[in-house]
């Protein structure tokens, strides 16, 4: 409980400083409504059958980083430009990779959620797999809409595309590989007891 409430006050602090002169602010509103909508979710699960540690840390490690890309946009994440120099790249691939670790970082917390319905262990991975896979593709439905409906102009910040009209499908693909490794590692694990 103590190292719960340690990464809580943690992200709070950190959210706060990244909350502090956003590159863009219509877009950091609109990337934090993800913060707005799935923090009290988590807390209240937490509460409800209690996330383990390691769960946790996966939390914590997406939602400061989903914080990093929200302030500066992933398109233009400024700490990750040294990689897009070293190897080359057209594009800054900050989003790629936080699209990978949604899948990687997620699959164990959304695990563990379901299981709190679910104590069969193989459906609920199977579950928890197919889960992450769907909110992958409504992710990238849902930030169509509300940069749509909202800030068209906001678009390239937000959308991220940097010029692929790919962007969408590649991100999804990224979920896939990350939802597939996670599920590859915690199903081995917890079938080797």
């Amino acid at each position: 409980m103590k190292l719960k409430r340690i990464l809580f006050g943690l992200y709070i602090l950190i959210w706060l400083a990244l909350a502090i002169d956003p590159w863009y602010r219509d877009d950091w509103l609109l990337e934090n409504l993800l913060v707005f909508i799935a923090l009290p979710i988590v807390i209240w699960s937490d509460c409800r059958f209690s996330f383990s540690n390691t769960s946790m840390w996966m939390l914590f490690v997406f939602f400061v980083l989903h914080g990093i890309g929200a302030h500066y946009t992933y398109s233009e994440m400024p700490w990750f430009s040294f990689v897009t120099q070293l190897f080359g790249f057209d594009r800054n691939h900050y989003d790629r990779i936080i699209h990978f670790l949604f899948g990687f970082l997620l699959f164990l917390p959304f695990y563990e959620l379901f299981l709190s319905f679910q104590k069969s262990i193989k459906p609920t991975f199977a579950f928890t797999f197919i889960f992450l896979l769907a909110a992958s593709g409504a992710y990238e439905v849902i930030e169509w809409i509300a940069t749509q409906m909202t800030h068209p102009q906001l678009g390239t910040a937000f959308l991220g595309m940097q010029g692929d009209p790919w962007d969408s499908q590649k991100d999804m693909f990224l979920c896939y590989l990350g939802s597939g490794a996670a599920f590859l590692l915690w199903f081995k694990k917890y079938h080797a007891k």
